[in-house]
């Protein structure tokens, strides 16, 4: 290995080194890519209570949020759909937050009513990465098949 000389006042860096995806070292996302288990810094979470929250999906309300985590990179909500689901609840990732209104105390998320309720079921006993990947997986899915530019506000 070559060692540093410290005489050397170049600050650029090799050539090799510049071409390396950061997001990929990071250990995250290829840049612009859907992440499904953490927030978009543009959705105004930033470490905000969001229980008791209304969701709004792109095409309507879908309830109430019960319970959340921001744990890193396996963030997501509960919401409670009451009779919308016949009282069932839904887990979705952090990834489908589009924004957030502090003052109405609203989820806004970039999904439809169609695509949360076809989603796998909630299972507030599974624990394993499985259900964790099956639950992300989909969301990815649904998120690739927008149109481009992403979901309007």
């Amino acid at each position: 290995m070559d060692r540093l000389d410290p005489n050397t006042t170049s600050t650029t860096p090799d050539p090799e080194l510049r071409a390396v995806d950061q997001s990929v070292v990071a250990g995250g996302p290829p840049a612009g890519a859907f992440d499904p288990w953490s927030y978009r810094d543009e959705a105004g979470v930033a470490g905000a209570d969001l229980v008791g929250y209304k969701v709004e999906a792109s095409d309507g309300s879908i309830g109430k949020i019960d319970s959340d985590s921001t744990e890193v990179n396996a963030s997501y909500l509960v919401v409670d759909t009451g009779p919308w689901i016949f009282g069932k609840k839904v887990m979705l990732p952090a990834g489908t937050v589009n924004h957030v209104d502090h003052e109405e105390q609203k989820v806004f998320v970039d999904r439809t009513k169609d695509q949360i309720k076809a989603a796998p079921e909630y299972d507030d006993t599974a624990t394993d990465p499985a259900y964790r990947d099956k639950l992300g997986g989909y969301y990815n899915d649904t998120y690739s098949a927008m149109p481009p530019g992403g979901p309007l506000r």
